[in-house]
């Protein structure tokens, strides 16, 4: 086997993602602040006590409770998928271990994540907090060798593609015969699998477009299209054999021979997410009959469960009948997928809110510079903001409400933990199941804006290209709608001018109208979105504005 396919079969147990860039990892970063004395004084345990509060970001992430089996692999594999891993120190005689990403951004990131669902390496807990150490010096220290081989075997995957050493692939950086279509056959089914919980779990590695459940055979299955085939390839290789509950519910995943999914009905057996007008067409079959005879799939797409409600499952989950099931140690474990048998809806780990609201309790703004239209903006980057409301009596919260349920779990996913203003953005499921305008003479200051009519709205039209195009924040934008006669200096100057630190900048070869700009940080990047998209160009052209998931 290849480094880093041993690295990730050998693993054994993944944690899901909330949105997963591509592998990037640099070679190795070899600057580290522990040193030798530190680690034979016998003091280290007093140090870990002094690690910096969550409020304290670091980039050098402080592992608590490690298996003392778990390879230095399992623990690097919880660090990935948020960005580039550049060192490890393991000291598993405390169960403990040092984990350093490349930015600050990144563990911020995985703390977030990692927060409200608590990952596990073995079926056990791992507890991730800040360290007090801005990064790690190892040059020097003994048993290094094993960490600094499985960064190795991580840096085997190269920048903007996954080439793997050895596999044969395509011009896109993907083994060939791979599309962003999944098939998806989820085996011992002894406890309902939901279209609701598969976005959930695959939603993690990337945005999710069309999903279509059916039985074939007496098996509950799947076909799942991401927006990028890179995305699937992470979701196969990371959750292939895995099992959603303890020792049932396992999946299996293969890539479709089909490139694109098309659904004709949003309902509980088929949905697109890029097409919120689609009818529920209640008894049609969900996808048209060319792609079911193609597929072999029958006219009518039976139900994915027909077990009573109130189910019991065999394997003897502690629950009773119609009460969510707890957290169950699994190798998705940290996913804590809790569904109530009664009622099939999906409640999100951490999160107090209604599942399916649509609006968004956004905390720790800073009240000096935010506004209702640059929450708009900014959360119009993962779905058509309705409304916005700024607490009259504190500033630093406000409530965002989306089109739909879908879109603000997408902007919770993508905007909770991001740097603005200065401040750690927190954003969960708000009890409100929408945002009230203020009546008529009461005092608001503007504080309340509706959108609903917005023009600026990106996805406000069935099936647009935009639903493909959504990345994480990142440093570098994607421009576009510039007009012919502005020049480079014209945008670096239109940047630089809103306090960002300009990098670099790149016209589009074949095409003037876009341009991708690298800005000094992740933080100054979403300042710059927030100012800048819808800007008036001249010649009728108003700058569009996104986040790019490529580098200059």
């Amino acid at each position: 086997a290849q480094p880093f396919s041993f690295f990730l079969q050998s693993g054994g147990r993944f944690a899901p993602f909330l949105f997963p860039p591509p592998f990037a990892v640099p070679s190795l970063a070899a600057s580290f602040l522990l040193s030798v004395p530190w680690m034979a004084n016998g003091n280290d345990s007093k140090k870990f006590k002094g690690d910096r509060s969550p409020c304290s970001p670091s980039r050098v992430l402080h592992l608590r409770k490690i298996p003392n089996d778990v390879t230095e692999a399992e623990v690097i594999s919880l660090g990935l998928p948020f960005g580039k891993v550049t060192n490890l120190l393991m000291l598993k005689g405390k169960s403990q271990a040092f984990l350093e990403m490349a930015s600050e951004e990144a563990a911020v990131t995985m703390v977030n994540y990692y927060t409200p669902v608590t990952p596990h390496l073995r079926s056990q807990p791992v507890y991730i907090q800040y360290s007090n150490h801005r990064e790690l010096k190892t040059d020097n220290l003994p048993n290094q060798a094993r960490a600094q081989a499985a960064l190795q075997a991580v840096n085997a995957v190269q920048s903007g593609g996954l080439a793997l050493a050895g596999i044969p692939t395509t011009e896109g950086g993907l083994p060939p015969g791979q599309s962003s279509v999944l098939r998806i056959i989820v085996e011992n089914l002894f406890y309902p699998v939901t279209l609701e919980v598969l976005y959930q779990i695959f939603s993690k590695f990337g945005t999710v477009l069309k999903i279509i459940t059916f039985t074939k055979n007496n098996q509950f299955q799947a076909l799942l299209q991401y927006s990028d085939p890179v995305n699937a390839h992470y979701a196969k290789m990371a959750l292939d054999g895995q099992n959603i509950y303890n020792a049932c519910c396992t999946l299996r995943i293969d890539f479709s021979k089909l490139t694109s999914l098309n659904v004709k009905y949003n309902n509980d057996k088929s949905r697109d997410f890029t097409r919120l007008d689609l009818p529920s067409g209640d008894g049609q079959p969900s996808i048209d009959p060319t792609m079911a005879a193609a597929f072999g799939t029958p006219g009518i797409i039976s139900s994915p469960y027909a077990g009573a409600a109130g189910f019991a499952p065999a394997i003897g989950f502690p629950q009773a009948a119609g009460l969510s099931v707890p957290t169950v140690p699994s190798a998705l474990g940290p996913l804590a997928i809790t569904t109530s048998t009664m009622t099939g809806r999906m409640a999100i780990p951490g999160v107090t809110g209604i599942p399916g609201n649509s609006v968004l309790l956004v905390s720790n703004l800073n009240p000096d510079a935010i506004t209702p239209d640059g929450l708009f903006i900014l959360f119009g980057v993962y779905g058509d903001v309705h409304r916005v409301k700024i607490m009259f009596n504190k500033k630093e919260n406000a409530l965002v409400q989306m089109a739909d349920a879908t879109q603000s779990q997408l902007a919770m996913n993508h905007l909770n933990g991001q740097k603005l203003y200065g401040k750690v953005l927190r954003v969960t499921l708000s009890k409100h199941q929408t945002v009230q305008l203020p009546r008529e003479g009461q005092e608001d200051q503007g504080l309340t804006k509706d959108y609903s009519n917005s023009p600026l709205h990106r996805f406000k039209k069935p099936g647009s290209k935009n639903f493909q195009n959504i990345f994480p924040p990142s440093a570098t934008l994607h421009l576009s709608n510039i007009p012919p006669s502005i020049t480079v200096e014209d945008m670096k100057s239109l940047f630089a001018n809103t306090g960002c630190n300009v990098k670099n900048f790149k016209f589009f070869p074949k095409d003037h109208k876009m341009a991708l700009i690298q800005l000094g940080s992740v933080e100054e990047a979403i300042q710059a979105l927030i100012e800048l998209h819808n800007h008036d160009l001249g010649e009728n052209h108003h700058l569009r504005v996104s986040f790019s998931k490529s580098t200059i």
